[in-house]
């Protein structure tokens, strides 16, 4: 076998075509700081799209993941395992639910959400009587066939023949969009406390209130997509305890390994009853490597240190942006919860997100979009404050850069 060149280059002759990374390569990452493989160095405010809450490396997690490997790495689910169930036991105690179901990504935890709730849909009223599931448009929810397509984003479904049926997809923080259309057909809604794809686009109060007293009156379950508002990222263990509205399912991944592949769908006990032994699975799901990972990740954000010390470095991000805007005018929405922030593009610098990304590489700052018109801040919910200072330095030197010497006047900014 000839091995080829390893280098990005070597991508597209080796790797399906799905992604178009870009041309740095990172070998090494500590905390909230990453090297390439020249040897220079970034400051992550990705986190691995929302993945790594505690840092890369963290030396905690090293030492339960080293622990674990020399103890078991996977039994299959004919058997049970310790970190599956400490995982599960501090889950349960921490949140509304009474039961877990584990699977490896987010798309697959929504999977078993839905399912779920056709299911429960199907034992008490009958197979073909609450068939009906309500979604948002802008909203991702994964990228199996079920998930995609309950997620309100038609360029991540077309072209995939037939789709799933019987999903309604209703404009986001419409209040009377959802009175028409959650009825006595509806089996579940599914919404994102905070909509990150979409464009870092919060839920309002008075929203996520209305879809649950309809859930309520319709005998509808509703569903809480927080793979990537879960586990500290808006300030508290999950969004919805900040909104004051309890789900009847919850779904988790992403921060929850801390980069150790792992979802979560949390339940009630009443709920969870319904998939009864072989109606769901997943081979690796409550893999013992990731279950430990994952509880301790959990012990550690859970605190009144770690989610007190997100709000703060939100304010203090918002902050920077704001006076970034006054010099730069690039802004013109600021918005999002605890360390999810959107910055939405001003009218000249629209459909340049993705420019302003390779721009701000280039000064050592790595960054997200939300499409083509919002960039995205999703840093380490511990990242150092030396770091949010000297990143957003390296940023506005970017998009002077970007802008050029020509001055125009700021941007009025709002934000959230």
């Amino acid at each position: 076998m000839t091995t080829p060149e390893i280098s990005r280059a070597s991508f597209d002759s080796v790797m399906a075509p799905v992604y178009a990374p870009s041309a740095m390569v990172p070998v090494r990452a500590l905390g909230s700081r990453v090297w390439d493989e020249h040897g220079k160095e970034y400051i992550d405010l990705t986190s691995g799209i929302a993945v790594t809450a505690l840092g890369h490396a963290h030396p905690e997690l090293v030492d339960v993941l080293t622990k674990q490997a020399t103890q078991l790495w996977h039994a299959g689910n004919i058997f049970t395992n310790y970190p599956v169930l400490r995982l599960a036991t501090r889950l349960t105690e921490a949140t509304f639910a009474d039961l877990a179901f584990f699977a490896n990504s987010g798309a697959e935890a929504n999977e078993a959400a839905l399912k779920l709730a056709r299911r429960v849909a199907h034992d008490r009223f009958g197979p073909a009587a609450k068939n009906k599931i309500v979604a948002f448009t802008q909203s991702f929810h994964g990228r199996t066939l079920f998930t995609v397509s309950a997620g309100g984003q038609p360029k991540y479904s077309e072209g995939f023949g037939s789709l799933p049926g019987d999903i309604v997809h209703l404009p986001f923080n419409n209040v009377e969009a959802a009175l028409d259309e959650i009825d006595a057909d509806t089996c579940a809604v599914i919404v994102e406390p905070v909509q990150g794809e979409g464009g870092v686009i919060p839920a309002s109060c008075e929203f996520l209130q209305f879809l649950r007293s309809a859930c309520t009156t319709h005998d509808a379950l509703l569903i809480f997509d927080e793979v990537q508002t879960g586990i500290g990222r808006t300030g508290a263990l999950f969004a919805y305890m900040s909104f004051g509205v309890t789900p009847d399912i919850l779904t988790a991944a992403k921060a929850l390994g801390n980069g150790f592949p792992i979802g979560a769908m949390l339940t009630t006990a009443d709920i969870g009853k319904h998939f009864s032994v072989g109606t769901h699975g997943s081979t690796h799901g409550g893999n013992p490597l990731a279950a430990a990972v994952a509880d301790r990740v959990v012990e550690m954000v859970n605190t009144a240190h770690v989610l007190e010390g997100v709000r703060d470095r939100s304010a203090s991000m918002f902050a920077s942006l704001r006076s970034i805007n006054s010099r730069t005018g690039m802004f013109r929405e600021l918005r999002g919860s605890g360390l999810l922030i959107g910055a939405e593009l001003s009218d000249s610098y629209r459909g340049r997100s993705k420019e302003i990304m390779t721009a701000a590489l280039d000064e050592g700052v790595m960054l997200l979009n939300a499409g083509p018109h919002v960039l995205r801040f999703a840093p380490a919910l511990n990242i150092p404050y030396e770091c949010i200072d000297e990143a957003f330095d390296r940023l506005e030197t970017a998009l002077h850069r970007l802008k050029g010497a020509k001055a125009s006047a700021p941007t009025p900014v709002e934000s959230q």
